[in-house]
């Protein structure tokens, strides 16, 4: 790690890190934090009435845009809600976007548990019921689509509708460079991390900026661990939108595996389109993973399958 200089450590763990209407009742929402601009590349003003939800012990960060049917919106791995840009506006329109930032990230402290995409999973939902919603659409993008996708499988009776993006279900199907690259990720890397968009948000941000390299080291030890969703995924019942970028950090072909676990990909679709499956697939071309989350394209493609009738 010494030996990589401080441009290489920082590119590498970017690639390796990013690897019924319901509006939402007042007395749910808990007391509104100070206000604090996020900075940096993926900062800027998102314009959203911030509060904290007291859930399995942590408080969740979590802001209100627009209005109608609920959807959750979860970021990636050493983000916030901020990443997304355009696409959070451009979703609010017509439906009530419910933006969180996950166990510490963002606007959201740590607490003393692992950084487990399955907890986390446990905190969205318990912030769907706490928020007194039966259910909500939910979509997540890389660390966020993993915590989407738990949500779906843990507690399949708060999703009506899953949106996955530049998400794999298998740790194997990280292109190998990947792979190597979360090796490096840890608290090692915090300093050599500090020139990067990642940093400059979460400084601006974080309740406690000093938790950076325990942040850091958080996440290396997760990616450090094995996965495979395949016989979950093949149970959810949540009609589902699996979204990818052409040149993501893992092959389209992984995205297409996925659809067919759905039930996706077996068959004709018919002139009628009544041989559809009920889930989505979706490959944008010329996105990459550090490219596909505030992409225009991204919004465009997600708001016509959340605004179609569930099957």
């Amino acid at each position: 790690m010494h030996a990589l200089s401080r441009a290489v450590v920082s590119r590498c763990t970017i690639a390796a890190v990013l690897a019924g209407i319901a509006i939402l009742p007042a007395p749910c929402r808990a007391q509104a934090p100070a206000k604090r601009t996020a900075q940096g590349a993926w900062g800027g003003k998102t314009n959203g009435a911030g509060h904290y939800a007291d859930v399995n012990g942590i408080k969740l960060y979590y802001e209100i845009h627009g209005t109608g049917r609920p959807l959750i919106l979860l970021h990636g791995g050493l983000g916030a809600i901020e990443m997304f840009g355009p696409n959070l506006p451009a979703l609010a329109k017509g439906r009530q976007v419910i933006a969180v930032d996950l166990q510490g990230h963002g606007r959201t402290a740590d607490i003393d548990r692992p950084l487990s995409v399955a907890l986390m999973a446990d905190d969205i939902a318990a912030l769907i019921k706490h928020l007194g919603l039966e259910s909500a659409d939910v979509m997540g993008y890389s660390l966020g689509g993993g915590v989407a996708l738990q949500t779906a499988i843990r507690h399949p009776e708060v999703v009506r509708k899953l949106v996955v993006v530049s998400t794999p279900f298998r740790r194997n199907a990280f292109y190998p460079e990947i792979l190597a690259q979360q090796g490096q990720v840890g608290a090692a890397a915090a300093e050599a991390m500090k020139q990067t968009p990642m940093y400059q948000l979460y400084a601006s941000i974080a309740p406690r900026p000093e938790d950076w390299p325990r942040l850091l080291g958080k996440i290396g030890e997760t990616m450090k661990q094995d996965f495979d969703f395949s016989k979950e995924i093949s149970g959810i019942k949540a009609t589902t939108l699996i979204v990818a970028g052409d040149a993501d950090i893992f092959p389209p072909a992984h995205a297409v595996e996925m659809f067919g676990l759905l039930g996706g990909g077996q068959r004709d679709g018919g002139w009628d389109g009544s041989g559809r499956p009920k889930s989505r697939l979706a490959i944008l071309p010329g996105l990459t993973h550090y490219t596909i989350f505030n992409a225009p394209a991204l919004a465009a493609t997600v708001t016509p399958f959340l605004d179609e009738r569930a099957p």
